[in-house]
C-alpha cells in the first residue's frame, strides 16, 4: 500500500498565502477578487490554469511581472509557512510507503516543506507535476500514476489525501482511494462536499482521522498492505 499526500493546503497550510498574495496582486490589475474566492475558485490548480482563466474572463493578458511579482511574494510568506496541526503525529504513526503528489514546481515544495519542517520526512519522494512524467498537472492523473510505478505498488493499494478538486479529480481517474481534507486556512462553505462530488470516498477535518480510515479502507475493501 502507498500513501500519497497533496502538500498545500494537506501538508502545510500554504493555499491561504498564495490566495492572499494573488488577490492583493490581481486586484491591483483590475480582476477585483477576495481570497477567499480565490480559494474557492482556483485552490488546486497550476499557476498557468489559473492565469489562463482569469485573463480568459479579463479579455485581456496579464502583465508580464505579475508571475515573478506573485513568487516573489508568496516565496517570502512561505519562509514562515506552518504545518497542519497533526501531520507529524500522523507521519509517526504511518507504517506504510509515503510521498507527496503536487502541482507545485519542486524549487517551491522543498523551500516551503524546509520551513515548515516536513521535507525529511518525504524526501526523495517529492513529485512535482509538472515536472515528472508526462508533465500534465491534476486534474490530470499522470503524478499519481508515476508515484505509484515509482513504488511498483498497484493503483487500485494507494490512498490520496486531497485538499483540492482537480486533485481528487486526478487520483480518483488514477484508480485510487481519496481522502478528502478540509483542515487548511483556506477551507470554505461546501469545500467537504465539492471534494465529495468529486470522488472522495470520505471527508476528514483532521489529520488525526486520516489513519483510521485508512484501516477502515483495508478492513472493508480490502486493500493490499
Amino acid at each position: 500500500m502507498l500513501i500519497i499526500f497533496d502538500c498545500d493546503g494537506v501538508l502545510i497550510d500554504s493555499e491561504i498565502i498564495a490566495a492572499q498574495v494573488n488577490a492583493e496582486i490581481l486586484t491591483e490589475y483590475g480582476f477585483e477578487i477576495t481570497a477567499a474566492e480565490m480559494n474557492s475558485r482556483f485552490v488546486g490548480l497550476t499557476g498557468p490554469q489559473i492565469v489562463a482563466i482569469i485573463e480568459e474572463e479579463l479579455g485581456r493578458s496579464l502583465p508580464d511581472e505579475f508571475k515573478d511579482r506573485a513568487d516573489d511574494e508568496i516565496d517570502r510568506r512561505l519562509g514562515a509557512v506552518k504545518a497542519i496541526v497533526g501531520i507529524h503525529e500522523l507521519l509517526d504513526t504511518l507504517d506504510w510507503p509515503r510521498c507527496i503528489c503536487s502541482n507545485s514546481s519542486t524549487r517551491r515544495l522543498k523551500l516551503s516543506l524546509e520551513a515548515a519542517g516536513l521535507y525529511d520526512r518525504f524526501k526523495p519522494y517529492i513529485f512535482s507535476a509538472p515536472e515528472v512524467g508526462t508533465k500534465r498537472g491534476k486534474p490530470a492523473p499522470d503524478v499519481f500514476l508515476h508515484a505509484a510505478k515509482a513504488f511498483d505498488v498497484d493503483p487500485r493499494s494507494a490512498v490520496v489525501i486531497e485538499d483540492s478538486v482537480p486533485g481528487v479529480t486526478g487520483a480518483v481517474a488514477a484508480g485510487m482511494r481519496v481522502i478528502g481534507f478540509t483542515g487548511g486556512l483556506h477551507t470554505w462553505a461546501g469545500h467537504g462536499e465539492a471534494l465529495m462530488d468529486a470522488g472522495a470516498e470520505t471527508v476528514v477535518r483532521r489529520l488525526r482521522e486520516v489513519g483510521p480510515v485508512v484501516e477502515a479502507f483495508r478492513a472493508w475493501n480490502g486493500l493490499e498492505a
